[in-house]
């Protein structure tokens, strides 16, 4: 089982919970039947010395107590053929090595200590080779358990007893103490072996992650009439490589753009559209740039009293859905769309759009939710709403008895638990909105909507982008720049990278363009999700496109040299499939053993992102891999040749096979990120 981290936890899996309910409950039970055991042998002990062939109290005694210790026995088995069974499940699923020695230690523990409720679990793989392979580190945690209810509390002597009580597995070698009562673990080779065997012949599978769970993810959301600028990247980003992970470990995924579609800034838009194209209703008005547009229109509403009248009034006849200024707001509306769609192609991105005009019918049954709940202040003509805990209320409607951003997320929450029936919902939004999140969240849980433990309700926040000033980052003349601009200037940026190392000499034009992409955009994704989403970072297309160090550049060219290995050796997918199958992956030498961990490393990760949404840590397992992987073709050869000829003489196929394994799983890890590898670079 996992580690259990807050309200809620996605590598909790049903099978799983049955499992470590299965250990807790034999572990009890073997306590007992050494307690019956015992108090058995006394008894017999004390028939024998009597010599009393009718001891009518002790017989009824023995005989009560035979028949509990066979039931115990009886269930003893069956909780163990379970876990048996709970071993052997998964399939072609790729396996948590770190969920099943947390497992066996926690059994281990509860033969050890049956009488601690809920002791402390802390297992980790090794920091390096000489602490072995895992590590448990409870034994401390344990002891101060102990010395507070004043039992004897040997950290070391904990240890051991946990190590005396782990039961028979077919993972763990070996174990042995450390210091004051770390415990070492080394994995069994054949075991490693045979995972890896398994992830070749089936592929990268996902790791089991319990039911079938539908997740709705709000991230990108720019504004219509407005261009989709730097701050609306890493939303974009971040977003889509969260749907993407859910996605491959097979939960139903809504990915929604909740564009800002509605509210005042329409009418004005509006307003202006019928002065500028006033047979706009018979020929399609061809606004070329909107942002020129928009600005066009704030300055008059600015300025001139008569418009901004007509504006309101635009205002009123669009939430009335008069027909005339619907089509007008639909022209505005599609105008902005192919211009988001041109970006979202680029960058690989799928989206449905439910801008905040999806939930405006809503918005009158979410005010007379919180009025008949008796949840709603009046503030001087306002209608607000006050959260226990929340300094600050939400407003649901305005003293002139409009709606507000906070009835538009209201209405859009309850939908998406109502009526998308969501068990999952995350939205994607710069950390500047956590307070609002906070205060919708808690409305929505006071007045019952959901809770916590059921439904996951989460802001992902993230910081923002900085020029190389370490300010925001902006164009020369300080404006925001453009995302379309900032795309251009990374294929540009690519160009001149590929060019400068000659791979224009190499490769032909399609493999060119096609290299120039994948290194733009893959390098712009990578460099936005190897941070830490929480912080602000550094945009330098220089840092980005450099191919030494944790960067796409790197990365990429790594997987595509890892692939040219067996191309090189001449070696077709078939043989390599059959070689899968057939040929036993040896891990005797140090780099085989630790490459071989790494790669079988994935599951553990992948849930480990389930449970915190920090894509940073898949960035820097996938350097991990690769570096781990140099080290392992340096030492290890893959491929014999002749010195004279150049011909090949010998293949070692289990490293052929460690090569594919290592690419397999990169590959992966590129298809999470969005990144896209390409055959020749």
């Amino acid at each position: 089982g996992a580690v259990e981290r807050g309200v809620f936890r996605v590598t909790a899996a049903s099978e799983r919970e049955a499992a470590r309910d299965m250990a807790s409950a034999a572990g009890e039970y073997r306590a007992r039947l050494k307690e019956q055991e015992k108090e058995i042998r006394s008894l017999v002990a004390e028939i024998e010395r009597l010599k009393n062939p009718v001891v009518p109290d002790l017989s009824s005694g023995l005989s009560e107590m035979l028949e509990e210790n066979a039931k115990l026995k009886y269930r003893v088995n069956v909780l163990k053929r379970s876990l048996q069974e709970e071993e052997s499940k998964g399939g072609a699923s790729m396996i948590n090595i770190n969920q099943r020695v947390q497992g066996i230690f926690r059994i281990a523990i509860k033969l050890a200590y049956p009488h601690l409720e809920n002791p402390p679990l802390a297992v980790t793989p090794s920091q390096g080779s000489k602490f072995g392979d895992y590590q448990c580190n409870s034994a401390m945690a344990i002891s101060q358990l102990l010395k507070a209810k004043g039992e004897k509390s040997n950290p070391r002597e904990i240890a051991q007893k946990i190590v005396n009580s782990i039961p028979k597995n077919d993972i763990i070698e070996n174990v042995d103490i450390a210091g004051p009562g770390f415990i070492n673990v080394g994995l069994k080779r054949e075991f490693v072996s045979k995972l890896l065997k398994n992830l070749l012949v089936n592929g990268v599978q996902p790791p089991l992650v319990g039911p079938k769970k539908k997740v709705v993810i709000d991230f990108s959301s720019p504004n219509i009439a407005k261009e989709m600028h730097v701050g609306h990247l890493r939303s974009t980003i971040i977003g889509d490589s969260m749907c993407r992970l859910f996605e491959f470990v097979g939960y139903d995924v809504l990915r929604l753009n909740h564009v800002g579609d509605w509210g005042t800034q329409f009418g004005m838009l509006i307003a202006h559209l019928h002065d500028k194209f006033p047979d706009y209703l018979k020929v399609s008005p061809p606004i070329g740039d909107l942002q020129v547009f928009y600005k066009e229109s704030k300055t008059r509403f600015d300025e001139e009293e008569a418009f901004k009248k007509r504006a309101y009034q635009c205002v009123v006849k669009l939430q009335n859905h008069d027909p005339d200024v619907i089509k007008a707001w639909n022209m505005i509306c599609d105008v902005s769309r192919k211009e988001f769609q041109k970006i979202y192609e680029r960058l690989d991105i799928k989206l449905i759009e439910r801008g905040e005009s999806y939930y405006q019918d809503m918005m009158n049954d979410v005010v007379k939710s919180f009025e008949e709940k008796g949840l709603v202040q009046l503030d001087e003509g306002r209608k607000i709403v006050f959260p226990p805990g929340c300094s600050v209320p939400l407003t649901i409607v305005k003293s002139d008895g409009g709606y507000t951003y906070d009835t538009s997320d209201l209405a859009a929450l309850r939908h998406r638990i109502f009526e998308e029936k969501a068990d999952i919902i995350i939205y994607v939004v710069d950390n500047g909105q956590g307070v609002h999140f906070q205060t919708f969240f808690a409305a929505a849980q006071m007045i019952g909507w959901y809770d916590p433990k059921e439904i996951r309700v989460e802001h992902t926040g993230f910081g923002v982008v900085l020029g190389e000033d370490k300010k925001k980052f902006k164009t020369r003349s300080g404006e925001t720049v453009r995302l379309a601009d900032l795309l251009d200037e990374g294929l540009k940026r690519s160009m001149d990278k590929l060019l400068e190392k000659e791979r224009d000499k190499v490769l032909s034009p399609e493999e060119l363009n096609a290299a120039k992409e994948a290194v733009a955009f893959g390098c712009i994704k990578y460099a936005d999700l190897s941070h830490n989403r929480t912080n602000d970072y550094v945009f330098s297309f220089d840092k980005m496109l450099d191919d030494r160090g944790n960067t796409a550049a790197y990365l990429l060219y790594a997987l595509t040299r890892i692939r040219s290995i067996t191309r090189l050796a001449k070696i077709d997918d078939a043989t390599l499939q059959r070689a899968a199958a057939e040929t036993t992956i040896l891990l005797t030498h140090d780099k085989e053993w630790k490459l071989g961990k790494c790669i079988l490393r994935f599951p553990e990760i992948l849930h480990k992102i389930l449970d915190d949404l920090y894509l940073h840590t898949l960035c820097d397992y996938l350097f991990e891999l690769a570096t781990t992987f140099t080290e392992f073709y340096d030492s290890c050869y893959c491929v014999e040749k002749d010195r004279q000829t150049g011909e090949v003489v010998k293949v070692n196929m289990w490293r052929m096979l460690l090569c594919e394994a290592t690419a397999a799983v990169m590959a992966k890890g590129f298809a999470i990120l969005g990144l896209k590898p390409v055959h020749r670079m």
